[in-house]
């Protein structure tokens, strides 16, 4: 039967296509099939009739096939059909068959003619048929018949391309015998996708029916408009035998009689029918497939790859085994832990580049928010002149001092102090934000099980609240500590001489001269009359800033100078997304850059923005502050030069004694939430998070999944298993089978020509060369068209030598009364007899 040692691969590609198909969802594979092309009543469905030995397509004038049929034979004792939408269900009789197939049709297409690419997918098992995969494609049509859409024609042609164009997908071309080969639309449309003939099978029907005194011989032969794989004659059914129920046992009976009787085929009747048609598409559909395995292969491979991770997570899980949801509950518990430390302390693996996050927040909080909160608290020179001024006054009294009173500046030192708890304070709360946020994401990996999720992050939140009392509990102890000694004596305290002598403008800038304190883009923000907004890297020195044209700073566009700049915030125009703020000078009369009094320089966010700023803060440049109710610094005290003095040397030692405090408080808060609040809350985590979520419920309730999760898992594992299941089908196929070797090339520039070719006979000029001794090919009905009937139909131009080869490896040219000819290249080929 067919190609043996090959029997059982052509199941094992229907075993890969029922895997796919069940899954309901496309892997992209391009399984191995068998397009049947060809015009609307050339016998496309005759021929699929006759490999299954049963009526069961539908029949009737006009387009019938208006949808794909992909219709799978295989070859079993029991006869018996089944449709992949009817699962389960077996269909004895043929003639309900042809019902489903008409009624599934009508179902998407309905019943105006109309076509669908949605394929039918039927598998007919029986003891008559070899395995084959075919598709049964509709009929091409040239004009709209009733009520058919008026691009009948190129939705057609839309859908055989759909098939056809896969260079896995070998086409059958058939051609009714009656018609001029040379119009043939399925020749053409293969041409257009197959332009070598590596895939397309030429089939010719209607043998029966042609003209009496002619015959297709020689297109048979593969002489005239050959192909590289040659053509198969079959005789099917007429409309007569099929109205009169005609056994398609008979009919192949009667086809094998008529080629055996027929004077024109009989020679060549062991290559013709049916029976044949079926053995040799066998033999080149499992030599496609086995071309294709190793592909086949390396795609599944990739696939069952790339769903490895993602199954990973579901293969220590089943829902209704108790063993197992503790385990999976101690995995997810020991898994949060790991993610949440990773994200504290940063890891090397699954770094995310889009954000930051984390632990790199907080770090940011840290350095760059805190102390940007608490340089804002001490900017305001006037209003704490303003306070030293009092204070001094007030310690004196009645009196006039001589000397500059300690009590005052312990006074001003200790208020400085107290201002510290706001910012502390919101950057405790700043950070709290942060871990909770770190923790809802951590917790997006338990999205499988949302009590889980929400016990999870209701108990880890709980205690991160809990801590957060007593952090800020503990940072207003470190405030309280600071008041309650004012050290003089700390070896950075300038102390009075230093103090009376410092200049206060040597206080504005801290910063080391030259000193790189940022880089990174601006947008600076200008309306379209002046140029409009463009973006620069920006270069914050302790001196100036400098806006290059990109990041190699080679092309300086202006350096600004920082003296006498302010901050100034602005708000974000009404179609702008990024956040601005402004600097600007103090110097009414100065312009800051060009004709411009202010410019302002936007950030994709506000988190830049405040970075900025604190940036500029370092290098001495300060917010813009409300003027409070002194206008004037001069008002306060002008008149008494002594309390002057004396205001000067106490903001001295103000300032040199609150900067002790800052970095004291700059160094220990970042530590007292590392250990109270951070620390705490992963230690937690990891020794207790467990014993609490026991303690807070049932454990299966704990476990249940989600039935959004539990379809995603079933989904998953059903995908998975199909494609391991696919590659262990892959795996048992055999590769100690022969194979057939390609035909070779033939000349087939006849399909680029314009002109038609006449199908019956060649003309006389294309004679064989001289050479070729005479030969009989049978006797002829109808009136010879050559003067020298002895010769046949020309040789293949490529190859003028040796006799013309068919696709089948067979002599072409072969006289059934002389002598036996030389074996051709195919030693397994016997020549047929003498029929008698």
């Amino acid at each position: 039967m067919g190609n043996r040692g090959m029997e059982d691969l052509i199941p094992l590609i229907n075993k890969l296509q029922d895997a796919f198909s069940s899954i309901g969802q496309s892997c992209n594979l391009d399984l191995p099939q068998i397009a049947v092309v060809g015009g609307q009543s050339a016998g496309k469905s005759s021929v699929l009739e006759n490999f299954v030995g049963r009526d069961f397509l539908p029949r009737g004038s006009g387009i019938v096939t208006r949808r794909p049929l992909i219709l799978q034979l295989c070859f079993n004792k029991a006869e018996y059909a089944e449709f992949l939408h009817c699962k389960g269900r077996k269909f004895v009789d043929f003639e309900e068959v042809r019902a489903e197939i008409e009624a599934e049709t009508d179902r998407i297409t309905g019943s105006n003619k109309g076509i669908s690419p949605i394929p039918i997918n039927l598998r007919v098992y029986s003891p008559n048929v070899l395995n084959l995969t075919l598709i049964d494609l509709p009929g091409m049509t040239k004009v709209a018949v009733g009520d058919q859409p008026l691009d009948i024609e190129h939705q057609i042609r839309d859908m055989l391309l759909q098939f056809i164009t896969k260079e896995s997908c070998l086409i059958l071309a058939v051609t009714p015998a009656n018609q001029d080969l040379a119009n043939s639309d399925a020749l053409k449309i293969a041409k257009e996708v197959d332009p070598q003939g590596l895939r397309t099978i030429g089939v010719i029907t209607k043998l029966d029916l042609m003209d009496e005194g002619t015959d297709a011989k020689d297109i048979l032969e593969n002489k005239l408009l050959p192909l590289r794989r040659g053509y198969i004659g079959v005789v099917n059914r007429s409309q007569k035998d099929i109205d009169g129920r005609k056994d398609i046992r008979a009919a192949l009976a009667a086809e094998r009689k008529f080629f055996l009787s027929h004077p024109g085929y009989r020679h060549m009747a062991e290559r013709m029918g049916t029976p044949h048609l079926q053995k040799q598409l066998n033999q080149q559909l499992t030599n496609h497939i086995r071309d294709t395995l190793p592909g086949l292969r390396s795609k599944l491979q990739s696939q069952v790859l790339s769903l490895e991770k993602e199954v990973e997570e579901y293969k220590n899980f089943r829902p209704d085994d108790p063993t197992r949801k503790t385990k999976a509950l101690l995995q997810m518990v020991q898994q949060f832990g790991v993610d949440f430390e990773k994200r504290i302390e940063g890891s090397g693996d699954q770094v995310d580049t889009a954000e930051l996050s984390g632990g790199a927040k907080i770090n940011r909080i840290f350095h760059e928010r805190f102390p940007f909160e608490l340089v804002k608290i001490v900017f305001d020179e006037k209003e704490l002149r303003r306070e030293i001024s009092h204070a001094i006054k007030n310690v004196h009294g009645v009196r006039t001092g001589l000397f500059t009173p300690d009590l005052a500046f312990e006074a001003i030192v200790k208020k400085q102090i107290i201002k510290l708890k706001e910012p502390c304070i919101k950057c405790i709360d700043l950070v709290i934000q942060e871990l909770i946020n770190t923790v809802r994401q951590c917790t997006n990996k338990l999205g499988s099980y949302p009590r889980l999720r929400e016990e999870t992050e209701r108990i880890v939140t709980t205690y991160v609240r809990e801590r957060e009392g007593k952090t800020k509990d503990q940072v207003m102890l470190l405030i309280d500590i600071e008041l309650s000694y004012i050290n003089t004596n700390h070896e950075d305290f300038i102390g009075f001489a230093n103090a009376q002598q410092r200049n206060t403008h040597q206080n504005k800038k801290r910063a080391i001269p030259n000193q790189v304190i940022r880089k990174g883009w601006l947008t600076i923000n200008i309306s379209i009359m002046k140029g409009g907004s463009k973006e620069y890297w920006f270069i914050l020195t302790a001196e100036s800033l400098s806006w290059y044209k990109d990041e190699e700073e080679k092309e300086k566009k202006y350096m600004l100078p920082l003296d006498n700049l302010k901050l100034r915030d602005v708000e974000k125009g009404f179609m702008s997304t990024k956040h601005v703020f402004g600097v600007f000078n103090t110097e009414s009369s100065r312009n800051v850059y060009k004709d411009l009094r202010q410019i302002e320089l936007a950030c994709d966010t506000q988190e830049d923005v405040d970075s900025w700023k604190a940036s500029f803060l370092r290098a001495g440049v300060y917010p813009e502050k409300d003027q409070v109710r002194v206008s004037s610094l001069r008002e306060t005290f002008s008149m008494d030069p002594q309390l002057e003095r004396q205001v000067e040397t106490i903001r001295n030692l103000v300032d040199s004694y609150i900067g002790i405090v800052n970095k004291s408080i700059r160094d220990l808060m970042p530590k007292t939430i590392m250990h109270l609040m951070i620390n705490s809350a992963k230690d937690f985590i990891h020794s207790e998070l467990l014993a609490y979520l026991y303690s807070s419920g049932d454990q299966n309730s704990l476990m249940e999944e989600s039935a959004d999760q539990a379809q995603r898992r079933d989904e998953m594992l059903r995908m998975y298993h199909a494609l391991k299941e696919a590659l262990h089908i892959i795996g048992d196929i055999t590769t100690t089978t022969v194979t057939v070797p390609v035909p070779p090339p033939v000349n087939d520039s006849w399909m680029q020509e314009a002109s038609p070719t006449p199908q019956r006979r060649p003309p006389a000029a294309a004679a064989p060369p001289p050479s070729r001794p005479p030969a009989v090919s049978g006797p002829r009905l109808g009136p010879p068209l050559n003067p020298s009937p002895a010769f046949g139909g020309p040789p293949i131009p490529s190859r003028p030598g040796p006799p013309p080869i068919n696709a089948f490896g067979s002599n072409n040219h072969q006289d059934p009364f002389s002598a036996p000819p030389l074996i051709p290249s195919r030693p397994a080929r016997i020549p047929p007899g003498v029929p008698r």
